[in-house]
């Protein structure tokens, strides 16, 4: 191996002001504030996008992004450094209050709405709709999932996921809802076109002026607003509330809280708010 090909393959380093930069473009566009320490974060995931446009700096790359012509670059990146953890059955008690509080109060309405409001490869959502197609006989429910990033709609769209990732999926559900697949998809399992009929995505910014998606009884919204500030967080309660009817439920992580934001939401289990007016 020569000297020169072991000097291409290391990792370009951050400089300090090229993180700055990167955060306060990132908080710009999303609202996702990068604190320190986040580096190896970044170069992590935007290594493999210098290597690919042969650039010997994350100066020369930011320069690219949001410049004319490089648009998708610029989605790019957004989506690599926005892309979360995620997984089927994820915080249980969710959807075991999904089940058991949500579904018998909503059952004799005409139509229930979900939104996952950050719905990522797909998990959330279709564990929402599992739940729900397990609670009523009707198709009388609608699933909305949205995020920032195109990159992970386009797989929640087709629902194939991993064999691994049945997980936590209970047995009932999987063998219900999940076909198993078969020759080079045989790792892999396929979310039933029962569930995925009425599970839509689409793409919407949560600190942008937010699409017309209408009302929902509930919106999940978990795992996010642990990366914004007090400020970002503060306007992004009063959009979702805005969204949310009466009598709605408004459910964040475990690892979250609404205290101290003034919005008509009332505490009424572990991490699930109700919308009192």
């Amino acid at each position: 191996m020569s000297i020169n090909t072991i000097r291409a393959s290391a990792p370009v380093h951050l400089q300090k002001d090229e993180f700055a930069w990167i955060s306060r473009f990132l908080y710009e566009r999303t609202g996702i504030a990068l604190n320190d320490g986040k580096q190896a974060l970044v170069m992590g995931r935007l290594d493999k996008r210098l290597r690919k446009l042969g650039l010997r700096s994350y100066s020369d790359y930011f320069a690219l992004l949001g410049r004319p012509g490089y648009e998708d670059e610029t989605t790019a990146a957004i989506d690599l450094l926005t892309t979360n953890e995620t997984y089927f059955f994820r915080e249980p008690k969710h959807f075991e209050f999904l089940q058991k509080v949500v579904c018998p109060q909503f059952a004799k309405q005409r139509q229930i709405r979900i939104w996952s409001a950050a719905s990522s490869s797909g998990e959330e959502a279709y564990t929402i709709a599992m739940t729900l197609a397990d609670a009523f006989d009707s198709e009388n429910w609608e699933v909305i999932g949205t995020d920032i990033s195109t990159r992970v709609l386009d797989k929640a769209r087709r629902g194939l996921y991993p064999m691994l990732a049945a997980e936590k999926i209970p047995q009932t559900l999987l063998k219900r809802y999940c076909l198993k697949g078969k020759e080079e998809f045989e790792d892999f399992f396929l979310i039933d076109q029962t569930i995925r009929k009425r599970v839509h995505f689409s793409i919407a910014n949560l600190v942008e002026p937010l699409p017309d998606l209408g009302q929902f009884e509930v919106i999940f919204l978990r795992n996010v607003m642990i990366y914004f500030d007090r400020e970002t967080k503060k306007n992004l309660v009063k959009k979702i509330t805005d969204k949310l009817k009466p009598g709605g439920y408004f459910i964040i992580s475990h690892s979250e809280t609404l205290n101290g934001l003034d919005s008509p939401l009332q505490l009424v289990a572990p991490s699930v708010y109700q919308k009192t007016t």
